[in-house]
Order: C-alpha cells, then structure tokens, then sequence
C-alpha cells in the first residue's frame, strides 16, 4: 500500500485487514477442525469442551466494527457514472463483468498514486485499494477476481464508511 493512502484506509476502518496481510491456510489444522464440527449444535468439539466461533471473534480479529447501522439496500448501478465519480477512471468493457469490476484492472489502476497526486486523487486510489481489499478478502467470488460495484457507493465517505457494521 502507498504510505499516502494509508490514512484514508485507516479512516474508513479497513486497515485491520489490510494488516492480516496473505493467509497462508494450515490443511491439516482445517482438516482436523471439519472432523470436529457438529452441525447440530454449530460447536467444534474438542478435548477439552465445546467451541464456537462468534461475531466478537471475527471483528477482534479482523478489525471491523459490529455495532454500527446494517449495511443494507439493493444494488442498481450506472457503473460507468459510478467509477468516473469515485474512482475518477472509467473501466474497459473487459473489466466488467455484470456489476462486478476486476480486481487486478482495480489494482493496474489505482494501486500507485502519481508522485504529485492531490488529495482527491489519492481518496480515489484509496477506493481502489479498499474495493479490492473487500473483493479478494471480504467479499471474494468463487474465483477470487471481481468485486461487485454497490461496495463503492459505500465508500463515497470514509467517515460514514468506518461507522457501518
């Protein structure tokens, strides 16, 4: 991430995940906790008691908040409009794919501010670094390379943003 960008990640409250950085999956820890997973009671048993993981777990973890307003709503985009106005860069036909827009063309685009970018245009790769964050980590397709695009209305205000459960 540009040193530049970085308050605006931590201003819209994403930069706990940002910092969790690649996860590298441990198989055999994986394996043995579906072993131990009882669908009737959502707990893994082991050794020593039941377990289980909650919502408190995962925002400790993750950094995210859950006690803000529900995100909420339907998503009708004009995807062209959007992308002009928040990202300030209007995708090739070949970035989008429904309403979803491709990580790595988010990444080509935003992921280096120019050398004398002005404070809008770094909010914009700003908003380029959360949406891929939030498609290859929170909101990952089966593929792991588009995004869906109601997320940037999302981050039009990176107080407001931070305030979203």
């Amino acid at each position: 991430m540009d040193p530049r960008i970085r308050p605006y990640v931590i201003r819209a409250g994403f930069y706990g995940i940002y910092r969790l950085g690649h996860i590298i999956i441990d198989w055999p820890l994986i394996t043995c906790l579906v072993e131990r997973w009882r669908p009737e009671t959502h707990t893994f048993h082991v050794p020593v008691r039941e377990m289980t993981i909650t919502l408190q777990d995962v925002a400790i973890i993750l950094g995210l908040r859950i006690d803000g307003p529900a995100v909420t709503g339907t998503c009708v985009l004009d995807v062209v409009g959007l992308c002009g106005e928040l990202l300030g860069v209007i995708p090739l036909d070949d970035a989008i794919r429904g309403s979803a827009i491709s990580i790595r063309w988010l990444c080509q685009q935003l992921s280096t501010p120019s050398p004398d970018a002005d404070e809008v245009a770094l909010e914009r790769s700003a908003r380029g670094f959360i949406l891929a964050l939030m498609g290859s980590f929170l909101f990952a397709d089966k593929k792991g390379v588009h995004v869906h695009l109601c997320f940037l209305s999302l981050l039009r205000d990176f107080t407001q943003t931070s305030s979203y459960s």
